[in-house]
């Protein structure tokens, strides 16, 4: 079994620079499994925050899943992410010492699991993105340059 990815954040390499990345599990109720199996989710206004020696998923929004009537879970609920005690202490004493910020990068289905893939990162300026704007643009006239000829 493969990967089915849900949705993904193509902001996050734009507005952060990513430095570690972590696979954390989702704790979630039935109407929401089948709503991302729709590829009904957005998180790109989402980020991940540590309360209490947790890491919980915040401002993800999985839409409502239609079949599933009254018991239909609330769209931007705060979601428990499952990580090992030892990956919850590593980013805790990243994001204290350096101000970090915990961002999701991609939801997806691994072996029948969902899977959310989240980063530690550091905002980038305005001349930053900028920056790397230029880069893009200048990759993308030499690719068509070398295509053309």
């Amino acid at each position: 079994m493969g990967e089915k990815i849900v949705c993904t954040n193509r902001k996050a390499s734009f507005n952060y620079q990513l430095l570690d990345k972590f696979e954390a599990g989702l704790a979630l109720t039935g109407s929401e499994v089948k709503s991302l199996r729709t590829s009904s989710a957005n998180i790109l206004e989402a980020y991940a925050m540590i309360k209490n020696g947790e890491v919980w998923l915040i401002n993800a929004n999985i839409s409502p899943y239609e079949p599933s009537n009254y018991l239909n879970h609330k769209p931007k609920r705060d979601r428990k992410l499952l990580l090992h005690k030892r990956e919850i202490l590593k980013i805790f004493q990243k994001i204290k010492e350096r101000g970090l910020t915990l961002v999701p990068i991609k939801l997806y289905f691994k072996a029948g699991r969902a899977k959310v893939e989240i980063a530690l990162a550091k905002g980038k300026k305005s001349f930053d993105k900028r920056e790397t704007i230029k880069k893009r643009d200048i990759n993308r006239s030499l690719r068509r340059g070398l295509s053309s000829s």
